[in-house]
This record gives structure tokens, C-alpha cells and sequence, in this order.
């Protein structure tokens, strides 16, 4: 998850710009369009950080918060930002100060039916994810108001029918020049056509075979968005757009697209075309190459699992509330990493008979902080290296002075990973001393010598 870390972390703040309010009709939108192309999980955190923007305050947060609302480890929630990145439902803005990052997270508001419907890459998508049967009912529903306004002929007055400019006698005062901002239209996803070869389509299509002007009447990202849902290529478009041309020598929006579908499903295959994400994909490989290590394993789940999830875990139940405050204290206040957190909430609770006490976790934690321990990892060599030290500072809060002396006798518990530097070095020194004893074995059957003599 070192990757993960670079991009994000829970101590990192954020604000929400909500640049307009959003609308119910931009909610059902969003559940019924866009829900099943990002997921629960992203749904699930554009409706969290919308409803902490109605505030209007500009409130600053971290991403613990998010980690606590969702009930997710940061990799999800990291997931489920960059889902709403691509699809165009936020943006994302980064400040670095020193080793403090700051993020600003702008939600945008969602297509329209009738837009959503005509950008081929959603439409598809939705198509791939909900079934056709399901994508026609969605398109009649949001298609009812047009078909109840057929035979009516529209009789609405225009501005000029209503008012005329009049004189009052006042003077138009001059107003000091400041930009207004009016509503941000939805921008759909971010798509680069830059990795479309609009040169080499271009090269084939002379002006005899398709007219410059009938070309041009289509947006270039129409033509990049096509061929890249269809898996077409340059010269693949060619055919498709001479495919599409009608009896007057234009190219038709809607012709271009069924020509675009027509070719795929003659060419390419009879299934619709469906869209995988490659992020997750890509960080999949490029974080393990194998099986992780048990002690990876360890170190996965204590950097990646919120506090009061290890606590759960840890106890088999629900835990105290002040053990769950003392662990977000922790977080939010003191600002010690969540696999910090983890190791030394684990720590404490099975090297003090599993009792979290406030005193001796904020001293081993101040520590720690002197000592800027930053990951899980580390957080586990220091309380292996430091182990003495920690159980005076336990037997010091707990039994009088004249009793240390005894307190060795006892065998205290410890975490599974606590000795295994120690495990690891007995098995070695096993190992070693029955590779000795077994070489010295054959070298005494090669001389031919007994363990009672020469045979």
C-alpha cells in the first residue's frame, strides 16, 4: 500500500466546494444513472460529502472522518474517489505545505437524462451494467414528458408579447465590474481524444468520398468517444463513417453512432462492449507480485483497517466507548497515523491483560511521536526494541516500588508478531545446528566409520 500512502493518507484535510445547490431531480439522476456504472461505494461517499457541503460553512475535515462515516480502510475510499474523477462527478484539488496536505473536493452535478443518453460511452456503459430490458424502461420513463406534450401546439407568450421598454427619468449608475457566477453546467466525464489519430482518419477520406464540411459537423470527441468504446481504429472509422453518410452527402449523429454499432457487431463481436477499470487492475499488480507474507499480511491490515475495526477485532465485540475516543484522539488530535495507532492500541491491550488505560497508551504514544514513528512497521520494531522500558512504565502506574522486584517472575502475553525476531532466530540456530550434526553423519558413513568405530 505504499502507493496508496503517496496519494493519500487519513490525517490529510479536506474542504467541500459545492459550487450550487443540487436538486432532487439531480438525485434521482445520480441513483438511477449513475449509481450503477461507480458503485455503492462511490455513491455512497458523493452522498456523504454532498450532505456535509449543505453545512455552507466550508467545514474541514479528514479523511478518518470519511474512514468512520462509510465504514471503509482508506484503499476504498480512495477507490471510490477517483471513480467519481472519471466519471465526472468531482473534481480534486491538492495543496502540499511541508509534510501537511490539504485537499479541496468540488462536486459537479450529473448529466441529464437526454445528455446521458447521447454520450456514447455512458449510454453503453449503463446498457452493459443494467440490461437492455432495464435501459429501455429507464429512457421511457425519463421520455414521458415529451410523449404527453404530442398534439398540443405550444401557445406560451414570448418577453417582446409581455414587456416594452419604458424611461423613468433615473440614470444607470455605473456598477463596480465583478464576475458573476452562474450555474455550471454538467461537463460529463473527462475524456482526452488526444489518443484518436484524427490525421490519419483524415488521410483516407478524400473530399470526393466524404465531404470536409459533413466531417466537421461531428464533434471530434463524438468520433475519439466511438472509436474508443467499439475498439475501432482510424481506418476502422473510415468505413464507418462512409457507412453513416446518407443520400444528401451528411453524416447524421445518430447514423454515425449505428454504423459505429453496426460495424462492431459485424467486425468485432455480437456482445455489447463493456468497460473495466484499470486503475485497480494496474495497483493490483504493482503492489504484489505474489502471496503476501504473513507479515505482510499483518502490516496490510493494521495500516488499512480504521481503529475501532481492529478494536472489534481484537475484543470479539463491541468496544468501550473510551477506548474507541482514546483511538480517535489519537488520529485527529495528536495526528499519529492509523497503522501507529493500531500496533499500540494492540499493544497495550494484550501486554495489560486487555485493559486500554489512557495514561500508559499517550506515554508510550508521546514516544513514539518524539520519536516520529510513521508506519505500522516501525511502530512494531519500537515496541520489540523498547519492551523493557514500556513494562516499567506499566509496572511504575500499577504496583507499589518495594514489589518491582517480583514482577519478572510472571509470563506476561504478547502479540503474535512480538517475538518474532526471536522465533525467527531460534529456527535459524535449529537449523543450523541439525545441518552440522547431518553433515557430519555422512562425512563419517563416507570414511566408513560407525558411530561405534571403523565397520
Amino acid at each position: 500500500m505504499a502507493a496508496l500512502y503517496k496519494e493519500l493518507q487519513p490525517i490529510d484535510s479536506y474542504r467541500i466546494r459545492l459550487p450550487q445547490p443540487f436538486s432532487d431531480y439531480d438525485r434521482q439522476l445520480l441513483t438511477l444513472f449513475y449509481q450503477p456504472l461507480i458503485g455503492s461505494g462511490a455513491m455512497s461517499l458523493f452522498m456523504t460529502l454532498w450532505a456535509d457541503a449543505e453545512r455552507g460553512d466550508e467545514h474541514e475535515y479528514n479523511h478518518y472522518h470519511l474512514m468512520n462515516i462509510l465504514t471503509l480502510p482508506l484503499g476504498p475510499v480512495f477507490e471510490a474517489r477517483i471513480s467519481l474523477e472519471a466519471i465526472g462527478l468531482l473534481r480534486s484539488y491538492l495543496k502540499v505545505d511541508g509534510e501537511t496536505r490539504s485537499f479541496i473536493y468540488e462536486l459537479l452535478p450529473p448529466l441529464d437524462a437526454k445528455a446521458f443518453f447521447t454520450d456514447p460511452l455512458l449510454s453503453t456503459f449503463l446498457f452493459s451494467k443494467i440490461g437492455e430490458q432495464a435501459y429501455r424502461n429507464l429512457r421511457t420513463r425519463f421520455a414521458i414528458g415529451v410523449e404527453k406534450s404530442k398534439g398540443y401546439a405550444e401557445v406560451s407568450r414570448t418577453f417582446l408579447d409581455v414587456y416594452k421598454p419604458t424611461s423613468n427619468g433615473h440614470s444607470i449608475e455605473t456598477v463596480e465590474d465583478k464576475e458573476i457566477v452562474g450555474r455550471i453546467e454538467a461537463e460529463g466525464i473527462p475524456f482526452d481524444k488526444s489518443g484518436f489519430d484524427f490525421d490519419l482518419l483524415q488521410s483516407g477520406l478524400s473530399e470526393q468520398m466524404v465531404p470536409q464540411s459533413a466531417l466537421a459537423s461531428v464533434p471530434k470527441e463524438i468520433i475519439a468517444k466511438l472509436a474508443f468504446l467499439y475498439s475501432l481504429t482510424p481506418l476502422d472509422m473510415q468505413k464507418v463513417i462512409m457507412m453513416a453518410l446518407d443520400s444528401d452527402m451528411k453524416l447524421p449523429e445518430a447514423r454515425l453512432r449505428k454504423s459505429a454499432i453496426d460495424f462492431y457487431k459485424m467486425s468485432i463481436s455480437k456482445e455489447a462492449p463493456a468497460l473495466q477499470k484499470v486503475f485497480m487492475q494496474t495497483a493490483a499488480t504493482t503492489e504484489s507480485t505474489g502471496t503476501l507474507s504473513r507479515d505482510d499480511e499483518l502490516i496490510n491490515y493494521l495500516e488499512n483497517t480504521p481503529p475501532l475495526d481492529m478494536l472489534r477485532d481484537l475484543n470479539g465485540k463491541e468496544p468501550m466507548s473510551v477506548d474507541v475516543q482514546l483511538a480517535e484522539k489519537l488520529v485527529n488530535t495528536h495526528e499519529l497515523p492509523i497503522g501507529v495507532v493500531n500496533v499500540l492500541m494492540q499493544y497495550v491491550h494484550i501486554r495489560n491483560d486487555g485493559k486500554i488505560t489512557n495514561n500508559y497508551v499517550e506515554r508510550i504514544a508521546s514516544h513514539w511521536m518524539n520519536k516520529k514513528v510513521k508506519t505500522a512497521r516501525e511502530a512494531m520494531e519500537f515496541s520489540r526494541t523498547e519492551h523493557d522500558k514500556y513494562m516499567q512504565w506499566k509496572n511504575e502506574g500499577q504496583k507499589p516500588a518495594a514489589q518491582k522486584r517480583y514482577t519478572n517472575t510472571r509470563e506476561e502475553k504478547v502479540p503474535e508478531w512480538f517475538f518474532k525476531k526471536d522465533e525467527e532466530q531460534t529456527e535459524k540456530t535449529k537449523k543450523s545446528t541439525f545441518d552440522v550434526e547431518e553433515e557430519r553423519r555422512k562425512l563419517l558413513e563416507e570414511l566408513g566409520v560407525s558411530g561405534n568405530g571403523v565397520k
